[in-house]
């Protein structure tokens, strides 16, 4: 009996990451079923996602601090310049582009946090950039150079906002404020777009809205948040979060026929396999170290 409860936090963590990617996954979905503007969608989502948040984490506090600030303001960036970023370019160029944060957490994340570099995780991350590569071939448009650009700041963005989660200071209020505070910052860039559309939106508007604020937004990142809170390092996040773009093409394809190509699902075959390996093998080494200690 003691060793089953041993085990159980070391492997619920990364279930709450792989939940949250789940979730997120469906957003791009829902934002095509939606007639209304980026700005104008972000508004909306990002209300609902806010009081969503503040509802599931209210017994730890709102406080905030310099770190919490600055993630705060690092997740409304990445937000809104993943918006931007698929304007300028293909949704696809932009979902990819913005995964490459955990390429950035490899070289960054060693450093900040005086951490062992593991091989392992340069080969994992390597072979989900390979097998994200092949969602796009023959897709990449060079000359689409500033949405790629944006992209590429949204994930830099992203990088930062795992390793800031992850700060000695973050722990000290509740992790959530970031995404609570970030949303708030959100709706108020968007506000102008938002309530302009109000009086004219449609209940198949509104019911994706708030499927995108309470669910895809909200009760994924508390569920990514509490992980986080439970020492699921950044590194990991970022590679578990790998789902998100795999699935996202699958729900498109299951509910509005748009068939992902024979290069998109062997990535994402290969991405899968990465992840649930280093996934297991990072379950099995925490269940070790507890055994040992």
């Amino acid at each position: 009996m003691k060793k089953a409860s041993s085990s159980s936090p070391q492997f619920s963590p990364l279930l709450f990451v792989l939940a949250a990617a789940v979730l997120w996954s469906t957003g791009g979905l829902f934002i095509k079923w939606t007639s209304i503007s980026g700005l104008e969608l972000s508004f909306g989502r990002s209300l609902l996602a806010a009081i969503t948040v503040a509802i599931f984490t209210r017994h730890e506090g709102f406080g905030l601090n310099r770190v919490t600030a600055l993630a705060s303001v690092l997740y409304a960036a990445l937000l809104i310049l993943f918006v931007m970023a698929t304007k300028e370019t293909t949704a696809a160029n932009a979902i990819f582009l913005q995964y490459t944060a955990p390429v950035y957490l490899l070289i960054l994340e060693p450093l900040l946090y005086k951490e062992k570099f593991r091989s392992r995780d340069l080969i994992t991350v390597t072979i989900c950039v390979l097998g994200m590569s092949l969602f796009f071939v023959g897709k990449l448009r060079p000359q689409d150079v500033t949405g790629n650009l944006l992209a590429l700041a949204s994930g830099f963005c992203f990088a930062c906002y795992f390793l800031l989660l992850r700060h000695s200071k973050s722990r000290a209020v509740n992790r959530a404020s970031s995404v609570i505070y970030g949303n708030l910052l959100v709706v108020l860039i968007a506000a102008p777009a938002g309530l302009k559309v109000l009086p004219r939106l449609s209940s198949h508007d509104a019911l994706s809205v708030v499927y995108l604020g309470v669910v895809q937004i909200g009760l994924a990142y508390t569920l990514f948040t509490v992980a986080m809170a439970r020492g699921v390092r950044s590194l990991d996040a970022g590679i578990i979060g790998y789902v998100e773009p795999v699935l996202n093409p699958i729900w498109v394809y299951l509910v509005l026929g748009e068939r992902p190509t024979q290069w998109a699902l062997v990535g994402g075959a290969i991405i899968v396999i990465a992840v649930v390996c280093h996934t297991l093998i990072e379950a099995r080494r925490g269940r070790r170290l507890v055994e040992l200690a």
